[in-house]
């Protein structure tokens, strides 16, 4: 059988930023119509690499070659390698809230006669490029009125709208729960059998093995090996030796608990939408968080985890109209983020970029952010004190950065998300909620922060972690509680709980016999 030709070369490619050298000399080909998946640890290289490629980083800020169809390829912009039909989906959206699915889907492109838009023949084509990523919503609904999960496709269906004949995914299902990735793979393998080819950036290694003809590797801002999936096995140890240089035996680390009394509770906690009266997203919830102990929050995407997660810490989401919170039995008040902090709640939130960070900050002060008067007197900072808090917190989680005065902004997904459970855990809570902690974190990485978590719950913090990957929650957790349409709706222990009965609890209200 004759290959297919390489619709992509990537030749010694090498980019660097100010103190440090992202790419140096890397090498990527990709076969036409085939899916390559590329893999690395955060900090690898992965996403520079695409915006190479994809003339976010002009040519001439970069060196090396780049030959797409059989021609060395200049591009000065994002306009330039779209029009050859390169199209890439960044791993944080970039959609415009305030406008509607149709007007970021066309934006640029817009179907208009005589200078007007046809909104009536916009509105057709977006509701079939919608149904191609399995999406039935309006049309004229704004992107800030829909979730995370439903934003990514709204941005697949944009690159759709576009002649592409080369799809870059980064972390395309990152904030998608598991039935809505799987129609997405099911979506990028349809679209290579109509002869797209797609790279994908993902560290959900199970997604590449399941959908990938090829994985390229990067370690340190090298390309290490090409693996041909056809050629022979690929399974995640495998990938993993190449990404981290080992094996890592065990996925989640050993942990002993050592769980004391009930330190936090939520009594009947009832929030309703901020923009539809009508709808509750918390309705009548209650839970309990013990010292020391991780409380796993299970439920697909729109449940109703984040909502409640955000409406607890300081009444950020949503409008409060019943529900108690208590700290060892004692009932308290935290009608707004400070009073939160001050009763020793933190929250790690899902959206790192939009919620966790001010990507002004530099990685110094954005790690003591959260708690200025720790390292302040009389109003003023102590800048040496925290630049040493920052190094500190640098180190213990590995965090990749030139240095502690590197802007956050220049970080990758997964070291961003580094800094903001610094900044959290610098403000010593009690109380940690933990929303998505290791979205976009590759496995090396998710490994340190599994081990703080385990470290903060052995020192008596309580902790709610919400993921939407159901092994990280039974491999961390020692009780989950199901959520859905913003109802508990089961208790499990985790030595009792399985992924099936779990399942059953965040999709309908029907009890399950393994619960707590």
């Amino acid at each position: 059988m004759t290959s297919r030709p390489y619709i992509l070369e990537m030749r010694s490619i090498t980019k660097t930023f100010p103190g440090v050298k992202a790419l140096s000399d890397v090498e990527l080909k990709v076969r036409a119509g085939e899916i390559h998946a590329i893999c690395g640890e955060n900090g690898a290289g992965k996403s520079t690499l695409m915006k190479v490629l994809s003339g976010v980083y002009p040519h001439g800020t970069y060196s090396g070659d780049i030959v797409y169809q059989s021609e060395q390829m200049r591009f000065a912009n994002v306009r330039q390698s779209e029009a050859a039909g390169i199209a890439i989906i960044h791993q944080e959206l970039a959609l415009i809230p305030e406008l509607s699915i149709t007007e970021n889907i066309l934006l640029g492109n817009e179907t208009a006669r005589f200078g007007v838009i046809d909104w009536v023949a916009a509105q057709r084509q977006v509701r079939e490029l919608l149904a191609r990523v399995g999406l039935d919503d309006d049309p004229d609904t704004l992107i800030t009125s829909i979730g995370v999960g439903k934003q990514q496709l709204v941005e697949i269906a944009k690159a759709l709208h576009k002649s592409v004949k080369l799809l870059i995914l980064d972390e395309p299902t990152a904030a998608l729960n598991e039935s809505e990735s799987q129609h997405l793979l099911d979506l990028i393998v349809g679209l290579k059998g109509r002869g797209v080819t797609s790279i994908m950036i993902s560290h959900k290694l199970n997604e590449i093995e399941q959908v990938a003809d090829a994985i390229t590797v990067l370690r340190d801002g090298r390309s290490i090996e090409t693996l041909n999936v056809t050629d022979g096995v690929i399974d995640e140890d495998r990938i993993i030796r190449g990404m981290v240089g080992r094996s890592l035996e065990n996925r989640f680390p050993p942990k002993t608990a050592t769980i004391g009394e009930t330190l936090f509770e939520i009594r009947s906690w009832t929030v309703q939408h901020p923009l539809d009266p009508t709808r509750l997203v918390c309705k009548n919830e209650s839970l309990h968080v013990r010292r020391g102990e991780i409380v796993g929050l299970a439920g697909l995407m729109g449940a109703g985890r984040t909502e409640l997660a955000m409406s607890v810490f300081g009444r950020s989401y949503g409008t409060y109209l019943h529900g108690e919170l208590f700290k060892n039995g004692t009932p308290i008040r935290a009608r707004n983020v400070r009073q939160a902090v001050k009763h020793g709640l933190a929250y790690v939130s899902e959206d790192r970029k939009g919620l966790g960070l001010n990507l002004l900050d530099t990685v110094r002060r954005a790690t003591v952010s959260a708690r200025l008067d720790k390292v302040s007197s009389f109003g003023v900072v102590d800048e040496d004190r925290e630049r040493q808090i920052a190094e500190e917190y640098r180190v213990a989680l590995g965090t990749r950065t030139a240095s502690v005065d590197e802007g956050v902004s220049k970080l990758s997904g997964g070291n961003q998300q580094k800094v903001v459970l610094s900044k959290w855990m610098f403000t010593d809570p009690e109380i940690l909620i933990l929303d998505e902690p290791t979205r976009g974190i590759d496995v090396g990485a998710k490994y340190e922060i599994y081990r703080i978590i385990h470290e903060l719950a052995a020192a008596g913090t309580g902790i709610v972690l919400i993921s939407s990957e159901l092994p990280e929650l039974l491999g961390l957790s020692d009780r989950i509680y199901t959520i859905f349409e913003g109802q508990i709706t089961n208790e499990f222990d985790v030595d009792s709980a399985t992924p099936e009965a779990l399942m059953v609890s965040m999709t309908s209200t029907r009890k399950v016999g393994t619960a707590a």
